[in-house]
């Protein structure tokens, strides 16, 4: 199932709405957020070409964040590779839907993407075994987990580089039934092919990722997980568009613009 969080018109300006997308990219109308409550259809149909598509989830509490979960990452970032999930959170504030602007913050000067494959979780959670980890698992959808580079390696540590404003793209929607372990990610910068991977190169599963974050953090409804990246990060320019694509799911689109010096 095609799940999207919308505005009915081009413009946000009412209360977001929910639907599920069909074959037709109609729209069939939801009573609420189906993360909290029954799939339960209004009637109403819509055409995707008549809405604004918003982020899909607005994470409830944190986005839980997997960094060096690609080999190939690991090694352009001359680190080694991990022997258990590296984490790390952005706060729910960066998140941002499909076309809207990534803002390059004022302090930093190299801005890099990201694709990575995101869980939505479903249910509050605590301790998940491997085996139930399906159970605590709304769906999926692209993030693109933005980052300061040059600020992550003054720091030494990511909150700033990664916590930003719009430092967290998620769109275009989610997807609840999606096979995750062979899916291909790409990311472009105005048409370029920058990122190239599949998920079955992860160094960590989904499985080990959920039991592992969920001996550290309560994880509760709408939360989102992020996967890692794999090799090929590097800059978005100040004007360009990155668009993330995972098989599956489908592409994530978003502008780069510059915040102006004060």
């Amino acid at each position: 199932m095609r799940i999207a969080r919308f505005s009915p018109a081009k413009e946000v300006s009412v209360s977001p709405l929910y639907g599920v997308i069909d074959e037709n990219q109609m729209i069939s109308v939801l009573v609420g957020d189906p993360i909290y409550a029954p799939i339960t259809f209004t009637g109403e149909k819509i055409k995707l070409t008549d809405v604004k598509l918003l982020a899909p989830v607005i994470p409830r509490s944190k986005v839980v964040c997997v960094g060096k979960n690609y080999a190939d990452h690991a090694a352009e970032m001359n680190s080694e590779v991990p022997k258990e999930p590296v984490l790390f959170i952005k706060p729910n504030t960066s998140v941002i839907g499909p076309d809207d602007a990534i803002v390059w913050p004022s302090m930093s000067e190299r801005v890099d993407h990201e694709v990575e494959l995101a869980i939505v979780i479903g249910k509050v959670c605590k301790d998940v075994k491997k085996e139930n980890v399906k159970d605590v698992i709304f769906g999926y959808t692209i993030a693109n987990d933005v980052t300061a580079r040059d600020l992550q390696k003054v720091d030494g540590q990511w909150s700033r580089a990664k916590g930003f404003d719009t430092f967290c793209p998620l769109g275009p929607w989610i997807e609840t039934e999606l096979g995750t372990t062979n899916l291909r990610l790409t990311a472009e910068v105005d048409g370029e092919l920058r990122q190239s991977g599949n998920t079955a190169d992860m160094i960590f599963d989904i499985p080990t990722i959920i039991e592992f974050v969920t001996q550290v953090y309560t994880l509760l409804p709408g939360d989102v997980i992020l996967t890692g990246t794999p090799a090929g990060i590097g800059p978005m320019p100040e004007g360009s568009t990155t668009s993330l694509t995972i098989e599956g799911i489908g592409t994530l689109s978003n502008p780069i613009i510059r915040r102006s010096k004060k």
